[in-house]
């Protein structure tokens, strides 16, 4: 059985909108869900003694997401990660995209889709956003349609993407929420929790200028 709670996180300056924040739960999670971005600000799991913590990293006031920081929680796009320079040809023509990184255009551009406020729709066991992003947003080419939903089975959080365009255009959206299994009540020893990292022959190539490619890392093993 899943709940779903619905209240207000705060509002946006000069009057721009309400966010809304949904706490869905069922008996072995729990995980609060921002209309700004989409973003996750909390997902508090229970260990084998059955104690709950909150292992993702987060603001407990809207305030917190208007600062310089590096997505917390939120949903990135139109493209996550890094477009080299800024630039990409597509059908012959080529795009130009704000610079936000270095030479390059990361996670959507300037105002991407973590800056913005989603429309809600409550469901049974979780919560759908939706937006739409208009053609030229951020210098990308066509109208996109974008849903993001989260639901709970049981132990499991769910995130579901789905986009529409109206023509041919770059996608590739993710979460970006930062995780310490710790729990926040206990502080982060990076050289405790390092995973180990095993590379496997795939590779791809990484936008920075002058590096790449780069491994590209199949299993993630953490070691306690």
């Amino acid at each position: 059985m899943v709940s779903v709670t619905r209240s207000v996180f705060g509002d946006l300056p000069l009057g721009a909108g309400t966010v809304e924040k949904f706490q869905l739960e069922s008996d072995l999670l729990r995980v609060d869900i921002i209309s700004w971005g989409c973003t996750i600000t909390a997902l508090e799991v229970k260990d084998r003694q059955g104690r709950a913590s909150d292992v993702v990293l987060g603001f407990a006031e809207l305030e917190g997401y208007f600062q310089k920081q590096p997505y917390f929680g939120a949903v990135v796009g139109r493209v996550a990660n890094r477009i080299a320079k800024g630039t990409f040809t597509l059908d012959g023509k080529e795009y130009k995209l704000p610079i936000n990184n270095g030479p390059n255009s990361l996670h959507g551009g300037i105002r991407g889709f973590d800056k913005v406020l989603w429309t809600p729709q409550v469901l049974s066991n979780g919560v759908q956003f939706s937006r739409v992003s208009a053609d030229g947003e951020e210098g990308y080419p066509g109208e996109l349609k974008v849903w993001v939903t989260y639901t709970l089975d049981g132990g499991e959080l769910v995130v579901n993407y789905r986009a529409q365009a109206s023509q041919t255009t770059p996608v590739n959206l993710t979460n970006h929420s930062y995780f310490n299994l710790a729990g926040q009540a206990c502080p982060l020893m990076v050289a405790r929790w390092l995973p180990q990292l095993q590379e496997s022959p795939l590779h791809i190539v990484t936008a920075r200028n002058k590096i790449g490619p780069i491994p590209f890392f199949t299993s993630l093993m953490f070691h306690f």
